[in-house]
């Protein structure tokens, strides 16, 4: 692919790494930023050679802080309201959709879209050193990325209401702890903490990670029965897979499986 002026897009080991370069204004995403993000995604998604999908910030000090106010207030309302739905469909529904497990290595600053963008991908690391939240309402805004229906989704109704209407921070503990991220490790540990995850996921079968994905999605948008008959027939369509075939045979026959992806 071409270069990136925001972004820097790395592919090592079956795995894609997409790091938000905007150190100086704590990776806040602007229009550019976006399609360069989307672009990767794509790429990431089309490439039968990744398997996974990290996504970090450049630096130390933030993953992302959010949108770039000063491009962001420049626009009018009706730009605000693309800016907003082009982040929210090429970025977020991007990574939801995505076929191959993303994970956020949050290193810093995860605030606003950082905050969605972490809830939204598939699995998340984050430094002891990261803070989370959503300060929208210190501007008299609110999330617009998703995050009123992501964060009751992730900590409940009651906790969601208190970060969104008081636009307080947690630190990667109670982040932790809430749910919104699946481990915290010292900054040093953080890159060698996601390539262990990533490493893990490799070695699974991407048909069966790509259909468990989809069906645990499903959750958050359909009722119970719904979503039981879901799972259900994507069980049975994971049971005609070649990966499924490999997979019984080589737990019987005590080896490791080779994957074949289909």
């Amino acid at each position: 692919m071409s270069s990136f002026a925001n972004i820097t897009y790395e592919k090592e080991d079956g795995v894609a790494w997409i790091t938000i370069n905007r150190p100086k204004v704590l990776n806040t995403l602007n229009f550019e930023a976006i399609n360069e993000l989307a672009l990767a995604l794509e790429d990431a998604e089309k490439d039968d050679n990744v398997r996974v999908v990290v996504l970090t910030g450049a630096g130390d000090k933030a993953f992302c802080a959010g949108i770039d106010i000063n491009q962001f207030i420049a626009l009018t309302p009706i730009k605000r309201r693309e800016f907003t739905l082009n982040y929210r469909e090429r970025i977020l529904n991007r990574i939801r959709e995505l076929g191959k497990p993303v994970i956020a290595m949050v290193n810093g600053y995860a605030l606003g879209a950082g905050c969605e963008l972490t809830m939204t991908c598939d699995l998340a690391v984050a430094s002891e050193s990261a803070r989370f939240g959503q300060p929208e309402v210190n501007i008299a805004a609110i999330p617009g990325g998703g995050g009123t229906q992501l964060l009751p989704r992730h900590i409940g109704v009651k906790k969601a209401m208190e970060l969104i209407m008081t636009g307080d921070m947690i630190d990667a503990r109670e982040a932790e702890r809430l749910g919104i991220v699946n481990k915290v490790v010292p900054p040093d540990k953080l890159k060698e903490a996601v390539k262990e995850l990533a490493d893990k996921l490799k070695s699974k079968s991407p048909v069966a990670l790509k259909i468990a994905k989809a069906a645990v999605n499903k959750s958050l948008e359909t009722l119970l029965s719904a979503g039981l008959a879901y799972e259900t027939e994507a069980f049975t369509l994971c049971s005609t897979t070649e990966d499924f075939n490999e997979g019984v045979k080589a737990f019987l026959e005590k080896r490791k499986p080779e994957w074949k992806g289909r």
